[in-house]
């Protein structure tokens, strides 16, 4: 019997195999699959993504590691250009000290223009948002206004503040002229001088950025109910303990990601900076995407400034990875638990 048994397995099976596979009809139920829908819509965008976004950027982390130059393809050179950059890391802590001070000058800068202007714009951005949710009159025009500076293109911002910390021309030094903080014959030298040339981009940079900030954090505070608030009155809260146990809770995710795509954009600026001041006086003002371009276009180097580009990516990893936490914290609003 069991010989039987297995001899009737074994026709079975050989029939089975013999059977051809009706592939139309598993491409039919992989078009009429629900779970497969969302896949099919998600592929247009994807394909969007791997050719202007992951392809360019495999490049340049190729690139980074060859001599490449513009009409040479240049060989591979291994880790010699960051190396170059970022110093002999045989020299212990002081290998920074044997890499290119330029460099080095750009990622403090960067470091620099970022938190002081995320910092600010998130200040201004909360208050602006805080005090647009009240009733006012003229709201509604009021929040079309505080829009403006983010809806005009970046370079004609520039251009405007380029004219604003004019040496000869600014208005900022004609207004102190007139009400008698510094001399007639005395002209400022906006962004001439390295600190104030710092503290001129950053001024434009949070003229620009508070905006995003106020309206996004706007939309947040839109969906608290006033029914909180308004128990919370009643049971004596202050202000500040409003704000302090609900509108901040509430507004924690929506301000990680805020936060975070505010690093993001401030981060990566380029238009702004080149147009005010091409990175200057002496470097003052080059942050690490200004750098990347003159080495890579303007000095031909696409080893090297691919490297200094590529150098970019764990500081902005790092602000996704505050961003995922920051949501991670405030899973209880979506009925899991507060990590």
């Amino acid at each position: 019997m069991h010989v039987k048994g297995l001899i009737v397995a074994d026709i079975v099976q050989d029939k089975t195999a013999a059977e051809p596979v009706d592939y139309s009809s598993r491409w039919k139920q992989l078009q009429t699959n629900r779970n497969w829908l969302g896949f099919w819509f998600m592929m247009p965008a994807a394909a969007f993504l791997i050719l202007f976004l992951a392809y360019p950027l495999g490049l340049g982390v190729y690139l980074s590691f060859t001599d490449a130059r513009v009409g040479n393809p240049g060989e591979w050179v291994g880790l010699e250009n960051y190396t170059w950059l970022l110093g002999d890391f045989s020299e212990g802590w002081q290998f920074w000290k044997t890499g290119d001070s330029v460099f080095w000058l750009s990622v403090f800068n960067t470091m620099l223009y970022t938190v002081v202007a995320s910092i600010i714009k998130f200040a201004i951005g909360l208050y602006l948002a805080l005090l647009l949710n009240r009733h006012m009159p003229f709201k509604a025009i009021i929040r079309a206004i505080v829009l403006i500076p983010f809806i005009v293109p970046t370079v004609l911002s520039a251009i405007a503040f380029w004219w604003i910390f004019d040496t000869q021309f600014s208005i900022i030094t004609w207004m102190l002229q007139g009400i008698g903080v510094i001399s007639e014959t005395y002209h400022i030298n906006w962004l001439g001088e390295a600190n104030l040339a710092r503290a001129s981009v950053i001024f434009a940079n949070i003229w620009r950025g508070v905006p995003f900030v106020a309206i996004t954090l706007l939309a947040g505070l839109q969906t608290v109910s006033a029914s909180l608030y308004e128990a919370a009155v009643i049971d004596g809260a202050t202000r500040w303990q409003l704000f302090r146990h609900i509108t901040y809770p509430l507004l924690t995710p929506i301000i990680a990601v805020v936060m975070t795509f505010s690093v993001l954009f401030t981060f990566t600026d380029f238009q702004l900076i080149w147009v005010l001041t091409r990175g200057g006086p002496f470097n003052a003002t080059h942050l690490m995407a200004t750098l990347s371009y003159q080495r890579a276009i303007l000095g031909g180097y696409l080893g090297e400034g691919a490297a200094i580009s590529t150098a970019m990516i764990p500081f902005l990893l790092a602000a996704i990875m505050f961003s995922w936490f920051g949501l991670q914290r405030r899973k209880w609003q979506q009925g899991g638990k507060d990590g």
